[in-house]
């Protein structure tokens, strides 16, 4: 849903549904910078509290979903989230106001300042999932127009994936303005005749995307894997630039494609050397892009409430989740 200083990625990406225990209406738009909310479960000092950076796309919030559900009900914990954007998710992470990020798509900067500098963030290893960012456009419309599938043939569909919102270019749709991508940039350097259109959250997104696909319209999005809404609305990516390390070290001059990220989860320091049952779950935390789908899926499209998503997941899939008990 990722995908910086590099979501998402060491591609200065990012990408994304909004929620807070149960889904918000507007599940899917940026979260508020939420750095100086303290959680009521912060500093509990009683040991058998957790707090969880709730980040803004649904992937992410079934990976919480599932986590809460099973410190409740099989670890006896009390468990908060705090819906933060990803970014400013590191500083409260460092700080000690969450203890876990479950899903990070890269930002090497951060990674930097406070895991290898401060030493106030600890790497917790793998989510299981690789997250990737690309440009995609609708299956029914490469199957029309093959070579719609390599940015150098994007200019020749210009006229044709125009819209109001895109000022006689072509429109790239992206979803929320505080995701970090490089977009902008590619359609530069690139040379493109395009537009950058926010849909305003990753909620939206998807809603354009549906309709356009309702209607067998043509469009082009940015858009990552994982993500559920493949299974509904079948995309195919535009090839762009191969990707080469250190290619988007310059966020200006960025003309390469995203790269592939294994998804990594970060527990405050403090938490994982003295967070007892909790931290090591959350280490052993780690599941297949087969399972976050399927969850996402129940939550965003079938509009299920994340605990009973992961209530239904847990329910089924004991064999996987047993393991990482501590």
């Amino acid at each position: 849903m990722r995908p910086i200083p590099s979501r998402r990625a060491a591609a200065r990406t990012a990408a994304a549904l909004t929620a807070s225990g149960a889904l918000l209406a507007v599940a899917g738009c940026g979260a508020a910078d939420m750095t100086q909310q303290a959680s009521p479960y912060a500093n509990a000092g009683d040991g058998k509290s957790v707090t969880l950076s709730l980040q803004s796309w649904v992937g992410a919030q079934a990976n919480v979903a599932v986590a809460q559900y099973l410190l409740e009900q099989e670890l006896g914990y009390r468990v908060d989230t705090v819906q933060i954007d990803e970014v400013p998710a590191w500083d409260a992470l460092s700080q000690g106001r969450v203890d876990a990020i479950l899903e990070d798509w890269g930002h090497p900067e951060e990674e930097k300042r406070y895991v290898d500098d401060k030493k106030t963030i600890t790497a917790a290893g793998d989510v299981g999932v690789t997250g990737h960012i690309g440009w995609f456009v609708p299956t029914y419309f490469a199957k029309k127009h093959p070579d719609v599938t390599h940015w150098k043939n994007l200019n020749k569909y210009a006229d044709q994936l125009r819209t109001p919102e895109s000022g006689g270019k072509g429109q790239l749709m992206d979803g929320s303005p505080s995701y970090v991508t490089n977009d902008k940039a590619l359609v530069k350097n690139l040379g493109l005749d395009y537009q950058v259109v926010f849909a305003g959250s990753e909620a939206a997104q998807i809603t354009q995307i549906k309709q356009f696909a309702k209607e067998k319209k043509p469009f082009l999005t940015y858009w990552y894997q994982p993500q559920w809404l493949f299974e509904k609305v079948p995309m195919t990516e535009v090839e762009l630039p191969a990707y080469e390390e250190g290619c988007d070290a310059d966020p200006d001059k960025v003309a390469c494609a995203y790269p592939e990220t294994p998804l990594q989860k970060y527990l405050n320091t403090d938490f994982a050397e003295n967070g007892g049952e909790a931290a090591e779950f959350l280490k052993n935390f780690e599941w297949t892009t087969e399972d976050q789908n399927q969850v996402s899926l129940w939550i965003a499209d079938q509009k299920m409430d994340p605990r009973e998503a992961a209530e239904k997941w847990v329910e089924a899939n004991e064999s996987t989740w047993k393991a990482w008990l501590p």
